[in-house]
């Protein structure tokens, strides 16, 4: 049933609550039962072996040992090795049968095939133009040997001829994208992790399908987890009946994968192949502070036009074509970027794939704290940190970099804050500032450095992003919009509390426990 209303657009799903009894028979409440039934058997299967095996205490301690050796002697980051070593010394045989589970790809192995190979299919559709490589070098060494490593993880050239827009908050960036959207002529391409029907997916919604009926090519592609907690498992069908094709990256199925910890976090519009928005904004009304959830919403994104766009054509449709025979990489590839002759600077879209081995993401955010000389202004709505991500921080503070770091004051998940708490101390030690924004949460996830490169995308500072998720996100070094990015940070402070070690002597003793009974387990979270 489709519901147009004026200001609104158009809705697809019945507004108002189920009831209890309609969710648990639902496909949704069966997937749920079925799921909890598997991990109650798995769960039975790890108790056995562990009911079995300590009549020999020998036998128990000798396989926990060669378990800690494996672990010491194995390429998992330090932190992560430190939780699972815990977890093993506790629980032997649960702990080590749960780990070969997680750590054998069990359930994901076609999904790490499928990427691996739509990475080597492309890695040259996009062939980098050496003249902008060699002014990147001639401007920035530092920054030319950032963009050699980001494009060996896949076809992610550095490009030049490409005009940024910043946008500060949700709403600036979706009046853009209504803007954008009705000038589309070839095809539209959305890649988001959250789409709720409201105001904003309404609105552009209505666009879309007005577009699709005109003969525009309008793909759609969100994550699974919507089906917990948005949209109902047969809406790629009600968008198909608009005339807009439709992915759901890894449904909710009934069976036990660790497969759902790797999830696709992107945020990504295309239009035509010449404009593209990247960002922290998600297709729901709380994004553009429509509704309140968490106090005010403060989120960024960025609209590139250009010779860059290309990048992020791509960027959809290798994760597009995940489950085609047919791959369509060189299609869309083909239409005009129009070159922006006249913008500054270098520009370079880049994902991060969880299944490759590469912390993509990470190793960009410490290269500039490496290379950063005078200052680096961050905003993040997590604070879980490795330990290569800390001391990278830390190491640049005590070097008298200015370090600050915009986290929020009204949390949406409590875990996660409390998590954050246990890296306050070290680093506030080490010099780096941090500030809670007051109104409400932080959204945004960025970084700027001495008034000449930034990044703006979806890649958070927690295990989830840097590890187990697919993301996204735009470097950008010497472009116009960089002192804006810079700007708006600073207009937030005086509405942020800074965290100090008296401040946090202050705080609630339930932050404080939690963070510190669950920080043994944070990679796993």
């Amino acid at each position: 049933m489709i519901n147009e209303n004026e200001g609104m657009g158009i809705h697809l799903v019945e507004q108002g609550r189920k009831g209890i009894f309609s969710t648990i028979f639902s496909r949704l409440g069966i997937i749920l039962v079925l799921f909890l039934l598997q991990l109650f058997l798995l769960f039975s299967l790890f108790r056995w072996f562990e009911n079995f095996l300590p009549e020999i205490y020998g036998g128990t301690f000798l396989f926990t040992l060669l378990m800690v050796l494996y672990l010491l002697n194995s390429r998992l980051d330090p932190t992560g090795k430190i939780t699972w070593l815990i977890i093993i010394m506790l629980l032997p045989i649960f702990g080590a049968l749960f780990y070969l589970y997680t750590q054998r790809d069990i359930g994901h192995r076609t999904l790490k095939s499928r990427t691996t190979k739509s990475v080597e299919e492309t890695r040259d559709k996009i062939p980098q133009n050496k003249k902008i490589s060699d002014d990147l070098h001639f401007a920035s060494p530092g920054a030319a040997s950032l963009s050699r490593y980001v494009a060996r993880s896949g076809c992610y050239p550095v490009h030049g001829n490409t005009e940024v827009t910043y946008f500060p908050l949700g709403e600036d960036k979706f009046k853009e994208v209504l803007f954008q959207l009705e000038q589309a002529k070839h095809f539209i391409f959305l890649e988001y992790f959250i789409i709720q029907e409201g105001r904003m997916w309404g609105q552009i919604l209505q666009v879309l399908a007005r577009k699709a009926a005109e003969g525009v090519d309008v793909r759609v592609m969100y994550d699974g987890t919507c089906e917990f907690s948005t949209l109902p498992s047969d809406y790629p069908k009600r968008l198909e009946e608009l005339g807009i094709q439709c992915r759901v990256f890894a449904p909710i199925t009934p069976f036990v994968s660790t497969h759902y910890n790797n999830r696709d976090h992107r945020k990504i519009l295309v239009i035509d192949g010449h404009t593209a928005f990247n960002g922290g904004v998600n297709l729901a009304d709380e994004y553009i502070n429509e509704i309140e959830k968490y106090g005010h919403w403060k989120d960024t994104a960025i609209m590139l036009q250009g010779d860059a766009v290309r990048n992020f054509t791509l960027m959809f449709l290798q994760m597009w074509s995940l489950r085609e025979k047919t791959k369509e990489f060189d299609y869309s590839l083909t239409f005009p970027t129009k070159s922006r002759k006249d913008a500054k600077g270098f520009v370079l879209p880049y994902g991060d794939l969880p299944l490759d081995g590469e912390k993509v993401g990470e190793q960009v955010y410490i290269d500039i704290l490496n290379r950063a000389q005078k200052y680096v202004y961050i905003m993040t709505p997590y604070l879980i940190l490795d330990g290569e991500l800390e001391n990278a921080l830390m190491f640049a503070a005590k070097r008298g970099v200015d370090v600050r770091i915009i986290l929020p004051g009204i949390p949406d998940k409590f875990t996660p804050y409390a998590l954050a708490f246990t890296h306050y101390g070290a680093l506030i030690d080490a010099g780096v500032r941090l500030y809670e924004y007051s109104p409400g949460f932080v959204h945004a996830k960025s970084f700027v450095a001495d008034h000449k490169e930034a990044v703006v995308g979806t890649i958070n500072l927690d295990y989830r992003s840097l590890y187990h998720h697919f993301e996204c996100a735009t470097y950008m070094y010497g472009v116009d919009c960089i002192g804006e990015i810079e700007e708006d940070f600073l207009k937030l402070l005086p509405n942020c509390k800074m965290v100090t070690r008296e401040t946090m002597k202050k705080e609630k003793l339930t932050r404080k426990a939690t963070g510190i009974i669950l920080k043994a387990i944070a990679p796993l979270l």
